[in-house]
């Protein structure tokens, strides 16, 4: 990570970290570098959230990439997939997303995508950032050089089109969705009514400030709740920028993007679809997904975590799917990123193939009670990696492996687009999986007395 971007592009407090001033300096950062390596006008399709600022922060960014002569494809409020594969289909030189994915409405981010819809390279990256910190006024173009703008809006139907495209027949089922008052909220109607299915929708009417907020995939207790009153076979909820989707089963109880993954994996072995003979998750992942993985004579490898990283490792080893336990499920010979509309549909058309319960299909996977906590840390990457090098942290750690022997697990790493430090812990027992967790996280606090 740079000092700018993270594991998911520049992420910050919008008027704090997050500037206007910043955005319109990204913009021209972008615009110059993109067109030092195309050596023509660059296109740029740049797709938002439903968050306050979103709005505020495209038209600094569409300044700055104009004002550098790049031309803006506006897509207004889209997932962050559709972007990637926009980029793609309208053969644009690159892609930008404003968003802050699951994190509260006061927060925003700027993430950027290749022209092939993958994340940035390091290289180029890395010279965005260059620009971005570079002391002066970067150059501006004139007069006919200036860049120019576009409403792509009616672009959105193509994303739709091909999203629908990668299943055949679902129906019979009744399922809720829940769009975290985000992106999916201008898109999931239009998807998932496509289907014979009794649909319903909540948390759909965003307002600006209420994304995220005890809703969606990182708040499922409504969801469950919903299922749970309605008798809906299935609850699937979105996060801020719909690039991930987890699931309740029809008791609401809660499947997990590890769950989804390995009963996606199996299904698609038995098509001969499967790629490498597994899948990639993360470090995060149950060690009850292992297991699984073990007993089903799956491959399973593990990415460090952003679905950056498991795009990689899935790319190095020839695999087609994987994903992280959050829900950012990439099924990549359909997207070329984790996307919660697609991860969708797929788990839909799973339940419609097998003609079995949501409960039923993924109770093969059992879960290790797992313990996450986050601890308050400094913004600043090179300070969070500094604090986990702590010969007393690494001691308390090493101590805490020691007494879980091969009955779990610990991993305590940096958030790469938030002021934290996320301490996780696996054990048989949930009892002592909270005490190893509070020891540790009560640690890290105390460092930073």
């Amino acid at each position: 990570m740079g000092k700018l971007f993270g594991t998911d592009g520049i992420r910050g407090v919008v008027g704090e970290t997050l500037t206007c001033e910043l955005a319109y300096r990204i913009g021209q950062a972008t615009a110059l570098s993109l067109a030092e390596s195309k050596a023509k006008r660059p296109s740029i399709v740049i797709g938002m959230d439903t968050r306050i600022s979103s709005d505020m922060l495209e038209n600094a960014l569409t300044a700055g990439l104009c004002a550098c002569g790049a031309d803006v494809i506006k897509m207004g409020v889209i997932p962050t997939p559709a972007v990637a594969f926009l980029t793609v289909h309208l053969k644009a030189d690159a892609g930008v997303v404003i968003s802050a994915s699951h994190n509260p409405f006061e927060y925003n981010g700027i993430k950027i995508f290749s022209n092939e819809g993958f994340k940035l390279n390091d290289d180029l990256e890395a010279r965005i950032e260059d620009l971005i910190l570079s002391e002066g006024a970067l150059p501006v173009k004139t007069r006919g050089e200036v860049g120019r703008v576009k409403d792509g809006k009616q672009y959105t139907e193509l994303y739709l089109d091909h999203l629908a495209s990668t299943v055949g027949k679902i129906s019979g089922l009744k399922v809720v969705f829940d769009c975290a008052n985000g992106a999916s909220s201008a898109t999931a109607r239009r998807l998932f009514d496509r289907f014979d299915l009794k649909a319903d929708y909540i948390h759909d009417t965003p307002d600006g400030v209420n994304i995220n907020d005890h809703c969606g995939s990182t708040h499922l207790q409504s969801l469950s709740d919903t299922v749970v009153r309605g008798g809906f076979d299935l609850g699937l909820a979105f996060d801020g920028d719909a690039d991930r989707c987890l699931a309740v089963d029809e008791t609401g109880a809660p499947i997990d993007g590890d769950r989804i993954m390995a009963v996606c994996a199996t299904q698609l072995r038995k098509e001969g679809k499967l790629n490498g003979g597994g899948f990639v998750a993360t470090v995060m992942s149950n060690l009850g997904l292992h297991q699984f993985a073990r007993e089903n004579d799956l491959k399973l490898l593990c990415a460090a975590v952003g679905d950056r990283n498991v795009l990689e490792l899935m790319q190095k080893e020839g695999m087609r799917l994987g994903g992280e336990q959050s829900g950012h499920i990439i099924f990549l010979d359909h997207m070329t990123t984790g996307d919660g509309q697609l991860a969708a549909l797929q788990f839909l058309q799973l339940l419609c193939k097998t003609g079995k319960r949501a409960s039923d299909v993924t109770k093969a996977v059992e879960q290790y009670p797992q313990v996450l906590l986050n601890v308050a840390a400094p913004h600043d990457n090179q300070a969070k990696a500094a604090l986990l090098e702590n010969e007393t942290l690494m001691r308390d750690i090493a101590d805490a492996e020691q007494e879980l022997g091969a009955d779990g697990r610990v991993l305590v790493r940096p958030s790469g687009t938030e002021a934290l430090v996320r301490v996780m812990v696996e054990a048989k027992s949930l009892d002592l999986a909270n005490a190893l967790a509070r020891r540790i996280s009560n640690t890290v606090e105390n460092l930073q007395k």
